[in-house]
């Protein structure tokens, strides 16, 4: 593998000492940055770094050098929630959206979560690798070097099995981190729409030993909302997960506060997303521990919900991560860069917080920190080089624009 110089850096942006793994309270203010800088790329991990005045004399044999023009160097975005793979978009939802109909009326018109399983169930592995294939180069051009998928629109055995199956060819086919999540307790199928326990029988008895004896999932997901799974449904399904080794990422207090939270925390969740509801019992159990808060502001963009409580959440001492939730029905937007700019705009939070909630918390809430989501020596060398700006807030203030010039995946030019 070559090697990369990258000269002439106006901002070398996210240098965090490499056993700097999360983020939390007022740390997330904190980015490290080097003005006029250089860095150098050696098998496709980070190999050293500083300001011009000292850039080396004896250089790698073969190193291609690039400059940044004084442009900024970021570490590429850490994407840790998405539904990327899925058989069709939903853009006639969109318009009934428009014209008033509720969540619950398009529900019932054969839409949502139902609409993507139906799809799904007949759609080929190859379609569905292929589409989802043009949804994440998408997301690399916008700045993504790691990602979270989930499963969740089988809704059968054979079907997340499906899903599941493209997203390992989705890890071994693109040059980034992929985690996958096993999210059959996305909704009740209609034909378990009577009978819960039936489908969640049906989930641990068939699915998760299967999914365990292939490998095919790195986390356990469920949604724990009103008029889907229960708190204690979803606490009998990360029971039957943690017997298979699968830590929970879940999705929790998105339209209610229905007690996802804590039983996340119970079972030591890597992290819980969406809290759009959040209240103060919620944030009490998330304070000062490292189960980790990952907002989507995309989501409540898109749907026009309440946007999560991030300001109080950092004030708890609470590890907060920016994910794009990109998935056909309420969030179809895969862009990072968007969703660093909601954070400021809607969620209050200062451009470094939302920076790092991007990045290094991301990372951590896909337990990658040690490899990506910051500039230190020995990790990784996913990075983007943007056009010259300003400042560090330029980037989430000119939202809608793309400021990337270039990206890098393991040392080398995409």
């Amino acid at each position: 593998m070559s090697s990369l110089l990258i000269t002439h850096i106006g901002t070398l942006i996210g240098l965090h000492p490499k056993e700097t793994l999360l983020l939390k309270g007022n740390e997330m203010a904190k980015l490290p940055q080097l003005q006029d800088a250089w860095l150098l790329c050696e098998e496709g991990l980070i190999q050293d770094y500083g300001k011009m005045d000292q850039l080396p004399q004896h250089l790698p044999n073969g190193v291609k050098t690039v400059s940044a023009s004084g442009g900024f160097v970021f570490p590429s975005w850490c994407d840790s929630h998405t539904h990327i793979v899925f058989a069709a978009p939903r853009e006639e939802e969109f318009v009934m959206k428009i014209a008033g109909k509720s969540y619950e009326e398009i529900a019932a018109a054969g839409g949502g979560i139902l609409n993507s399983a139906a799809k799904l169930q007949l759609a080929t592995e190859d379609e569905l690798f292929e589409s989802a294939s043009v949804r994440l180069n998408d997301m690399i051009r916008q700045g993504t070097g790691a990602v979270e998928i989930k499963s969740g629109y089988g809704l059968s055995v054979e079907s997340e099995l499906k899903m599941l199956r493209v997203i390992r060819r989705l890890k071994e086919s693109f040059p980034i981190p992929v985690k996958a999540s096993f999210l059959a307790a996305h909704a009740f199928p209609l034909a378990y729409k009577n009978d819960h326990a039936g489908y969640i029988s049906l989930i641990i008895d068939k699915m998760l030993p299967q999914i365990a004896a292939d490998g095919l999932a790195d986390y356990m997901d469920a949604f724990c909302e009103q008029g889907f799974f229960s708190v204690e449904e979803t606490d009998q399904l990360l029971n039957a997960a943690a017997k298979y080794g699968l830590r929970p990422k879940i999705h929790a207090n998105q339209l209610s506060v229905s007690g996802g939270v804590q039983v996340g925390i119970k079972h030591q969740a890597i992290s819980v997303d969406h809290l759009e509801a959040t209240d103060d019992a919620a944030i009490a159990a998330l304070a000062n521990g490292d189960t980790i808060a990952t907002l989507l502001p995309s989501c409540s963009f898109y749907l026009g919900i309440p946007f999560a409580n991030a300001r109080t959440l950092i004030q708890a001492n609470v590890p907060v991560a920016l994910a794009t939730d990109y998935n056909p029905g309420s969030t179809p937007s895969g862009n990072m860069n968007l969703v660093a700019s909601l954070g400021c705009i809607k969620l209050k939070m200062l451009p470094e917080e939302a920076i790092n909630a991007c990045s290094l918390n991301g990372a951590a809430a896909m337990q990658l920190a040690d490899q990506t989501g910051s500039i230190a020596k020995g990790k990784r060398a996913n990075l983007f080089i943007t056009r010259p700006m300003p400042s560090l807030a330029y980037l989430p203030y000119s939202f809608g624009q793309s400021q990337i010039e270039t990206i890098i995946l393991n040392g080398q030019i995409q």
